[in-house]
C-alpha cells in the first residue's frame, strides 16, 4: 500500500472525527440552553404551589 495514500486516509479520518465532535458539542450546548430555558419558565409559573395540597371530601 502506498504511504501517501495512507496519510491522506488518516488525515480524512481525523477531519471527520473532529467535525463529528464539534457537532456533538454544539448539540450538547443547545440541549443545555433548552433545559435552562425550561427551568426558568417553570420558575416563573403563575402559581408554583399549585397541586401541592389536595382537598378531598366524602
Amino acid at each position: 500500500m502506498d504511504i501517501s495514500l495512507l496519510s491522506i486516509v488518516n488525515n480524512h479520518n481525523k477531519i471527520n472525527d473532529g467535525a463529528s465532535l464539534l457537532v456533538l458539542k454544539k448539540a450538547m450546548d443547545v440541549s443545555k440552553d433548552n433545559a435552562a430555558g425550561m427551568t426558568d419558565l417553570l420558575k416563573q409559573s403563575v402559581n408554583p404551589n399549585l397541586g401541592n395540597i389536595l382537598d378531598r371530601t366524602v
